[in-house]
């Protein structure tokens, strides 16, 4: 019974998408398109950028900060092949496999401006978002080639009907506006293909491009898919993306950090291992440092308790410790996530604005920390 389900939501699925956005995925084995549209991933159609057939979208239970900016994430495997689970990392796409994310604000009321995104994505529940409501930024791709995977950037142009290949990246001024009406203006980093690499590289000891987003604990939470909602590591399983993967309920869960109902302590180590464990992890490129911010390690001075920084320059503030329980002022970590000076801020890339509400949510879970440096 299981089979068939899966077997009859899959031909929904395609059947669906052939009707309503008609684009066909290709995998380029060796080329880099010019355009982001001759990979089929993403297409224009009636005021709306529209899934591929067969394109499935996803989302993560605590995301990166790059500058409030909301993301829309989708999945493409060539037919007839399947994603392994592992549990402790990105799940094993096969060669073929294309991984979307393109950035894109809010338009806010004033012309010429755009909204701080709230993280809630604007996408409809089959992934298409209304042009007349956004504006598209840029789209990232990984593929899965048979030489390992290789990250590609594309630009939106400025009537956003296609992407444009930026092997070095750019920059793009903004004017931003929050909720509470306070104007920013700030230049949007766009990394070149090097840049990439340099956040998708979890292993320093292998030096391979490599997913980081679609691990089990981040892709495990419902999602609000054209059928209704489901979770996200139980549909891709029914559709044939993905096997061996374990039941939901005890497949690992980061918390999401904007979850006021779940423990302080889970929305701030998830919030860390989003936007800092893919390089402070035992094999990261910032391995040197010997801070490990994955989500189980225990507190201690790996996971930067009373922990003195290694060789961090102007970025210790004059602090002593990466985390001095009880004393966020005093503590290294919230410092370099409260800053934008190239030399100081943490991360290095990604991002040219303070997250003032990831920085609030850190210096609140410091400051519940008990224990001391003394």
């Amino acid at each position: 019974m299981g089979v068939l389900r899966g077997s009859l939501l899959l031909i929904a699925i395609t059947l669906a998408a052939c009707a309503e956005q008609g684009s066909t995925p290709q995998y380029h084995a060796t080329d880099n398109p010019r355009l982001l549209s001759e990979w089929g991933q993403l297409g224009i159609a009636t005021g709306e950028l529209r899934l591929g057939e067969g394109v499935v979208p996803y989302d993560l239970n605590t995301p990166l900060f790059t500058d409030y900016a909301l993301k829309l994430r989708t999945i493409w495997m060539p037919p007839g092949t399947q994603a392994t689970y592992r549990e402790g990392a990105a799940l094993d796409f096969p060669v073929g496999t294309v991984i979307t994310k393109t950035f894109y604000y809010p338009l806010a009321d004033t012309p010429g401006m755009v909204a701080a995104g709230d993280g809630h994505s604007l996408t409809n529940p089959d992934g298409s978002l209304d042009l007349s409501r956004v504006q598209l930024i840029e789209t990232r791709i990984l593929v899965h080639r048979e030489t390992g995977w290789a990250a590609i950037p594309y630009r939106w142009n400025s009537n956003q009907s296609d992407a444009l290949l930026h092997r070095y990246g750019d920059i793009v001024p903004l004017q931003m506006v929050n909720a509470d009406g306070e104007e920013t203006a700030f230049n949007y980093v766009m990394p070149d293909t090097n840049q990439c690499g340099s956040c998708h590289i979890p292993d320093s000891n292998v030096r391979a491009i490599a997913p980081i987003g679609p691990k089990p604990r981040h892709l495990n939470r419902d999602f609000d898919y054209p059928e209704g909602s489901r979770n996200q590591l139980e549909y891709l399983t029914e559709v044939g993306f993905l096997t061996g993967a374990p039941d939901a309920a005890i497949a690992p869960r980061n918390a999401d950090w904007e979850d006021v109902t779940a423990p302080l302590e889970a929305r701030a180590r998830a919030y860390l291992d989003a936007n800092c464990s893919h390089c402070h992890s035992p094999v990261g490129p910032a391995d040197t440092s010997g801070l490990d911010l994955e989500p189980g390690v225990p507190h201690g001075p790996a996971a930067g308790f009373c922990k003195p920084p290694v060789a961090a320059g102007s970025g210790t503030g004059d602090r002593l410790f990466d985390i001095f329980p009880g004393q966020p002022d005093q503590s290294i970590l919230v410092f370099r996530l409260d800053t934008v000076l190239p030399d100081q801020m943490m991360p290095e890339l990604g991002r040219s604005t303070i997250h003032s509400e990831g920085v609030a949510l850190i210096r609140d879970w410091i400051e519940s920390l008990p224990g001391d440096c003394g």
